[in-house]
């Protein structure tokens, strides 16, 4: 029976789970592809510690270049993470030959670009399933099953660390500095978390996304991003009272010539879907002119959910390699020359419903000074709802607006902010209806 050998670069969390999983389901993955998937060298800078992995003796090693530079390994695994050494080590195996399989969304979303050309030009592969969603096949889905579609939108749930916050916030009441402790001690928060609660890890994600689902080059620079940080109890118990949850979303819309993506909070109706997705879980909705709308749902991240979408993007490769076939999949689902810079429209040119909180003085005409100067913007209010209780001395007022440009909330909340029965700086959450969309030029 035919070998294919591979090699890893980096065997922790995830290198370590794909091991595994090559290693415990041999038998099982042999009689799906009809050849045997070889780890012929793994390398890491720690080849002492004891994995729970049965390694052949020499496939551990410390240099990386043995890997890449090794003549027999068809498939390399890059799951170092970063992007200087990780891109060097890509890079040096696509010049070698091989086709690569990444976690690595960071550097794709920094780096994709070129990575994808170097990879056409030489006529290998470079897979990326487990980079987005864990073990939902989103990447697969987007450049396959939905191939014939128009993608209209796509909005997702793709962080695990901020819905696990969100969801223990708006399930105890938990401050989201207690939230993002619990978070920590249950292993889905790093030390450091501001990759991940800041949106940026979310942004890497619907940079990639995006180029996929509307044939466009990777643009992570022009992405708005938004973290949950200032999210209190105090927003989320008012939107589930007004029918929200609080999620921070990854959305993507066709929007004319340009594309709308962004990242940030949302309040979102309890009828829809993923306001219903709550821990660590991540979610996937997709908006096609054919399929109307479809889910995914799964662990967005983990040993054995992300080492799964590794095995089946080395299982497509090793299929292509066992017919001879180059690359059957456009590496972004656009053939190479179809592929375009396409703008992301600015923020400032949403429109959708918003809601604001403010934190004001218990004086008489408080109210109707911000209501003045919202009117002066053409910001109509759906609703106003103000509680008894002081809070550091003001009183918490919250507001549902009808639609409104985003310029224009920006703008009115300047200056509702210099006021001086204003207490501290206005929040607002955007309101994702299905009617949302940016104004037009």
């Amino acid at each position: 029976m035919k070998v294919i050998h591979i090699g890893i670069l980096g065997l922790g969390t995830v290198g370590t789970g794909i091991a595994r999983l090559l290693t415990e389901n041999r038998r099982l993955i042999t009689s799906r592809l009809g050849a045997v998937l070889h780890i012929k060298r793994a390398a890491d800078l720690d080849i002492q510690r004891d994995r729970g992995v049965g390694f052949e003796k020499g496939v551990l090693t410390t240099d990386p270049l043995a890997v890449v530079n090794d003549p027999e390994i068809q498939i390399v695994l890059e799951m170092i993470g970063g992007e200087k050494i990780a891109k060097t080590l890509i890079l040096k195996a696509i010049a070698n030959g091989k086709h690569v399989v990444t976690a690595n969304k960071a550097l794709l979303a920094a780096h994709g670009n070129a990575l994808f050309k170097a990879a056409s030009d030489k006529g290998v592969s470079i897979a990326f399933e487990p980079s987005v969603g864990g073990c939902m096949p989103i990447i697969k889905t987007l450049r396959e099953s939905l191939v014939g579609n128009q993608i209209l939108s796509i909005k997702g749930i793709l962080n695990g660390t901020c819905n696990y916050i969100l969801s223990e916030i708006t399930s105890k009441g938990a401050s989201f500095e207690d939230a993002l402790a619990s978070a920590q001690a249950n292993g889905f928060a790093e030390a450091d978390p501001t990759l991940d609660v800041e949106g940026h890890d979310t942004a890497h994600k619907l940079s990639i996304l995006a180029a996929i689902a509307y044939g466009m080059r990777i643009n992570l620079a022009d992405i708005y991003v938004e973290g949950i940080s200032r999210i209190t109890p105090l927003d989320i118990e008012f939107a589930r009272q007004s029918g929200y949850h609080i999620k921070l979303l990854a959305i993507t819309k066709r929007a004319g010539g340009s594309v709308e993506a962004r990242v940030h909070p949302t309040m979102i109706p309890f009828s829809n879907p993923l306001s219903n997705v709550h821990g660590a879980m991540n979610a996937v909705t997709i908006s096609g002119d054919a399929i109307g709308d479809m889910m995914l749902y799964g662990h967005g991240a983990g040993m054995m959910p992300t080492a799964s979408a590794a095995i089946s993007d080395v299982i497509d490769i090793a299929r292509d390699i066992l017919t001879g076939a180059s690359p059957r999949v456009p590496l972004l689902s656009f053939q190479r020359q179809h592929i375009k810079k396409i703008p992301i429209r600015p923020i400032e040119e949403l429109v959708t419903h918003y809601y604001i909180r403010f934190s004001a003085m218990d004086q008489p005409g408080v109210l109707a000074k911000i209501a003045g100067i919202l009117g002066e913007y053409a910001i109509s209010i759906m609703s106003v709802h103000q509680i008894e209780q002081k809070l550091n001395g003001a009183v918490p007022i919250f507001m549902l607006t009808h639609e409104a440009e985003e310029k224009k909330i920006r703008s009115a909340l300047s200056r509702i902010a210099s006021l001086d029965v204003i207490t501290d700086t206005p929040m607002f959450i955007r309101i994702e209806e299905k009617n949302s969309e940016f104004s037009q030029p």
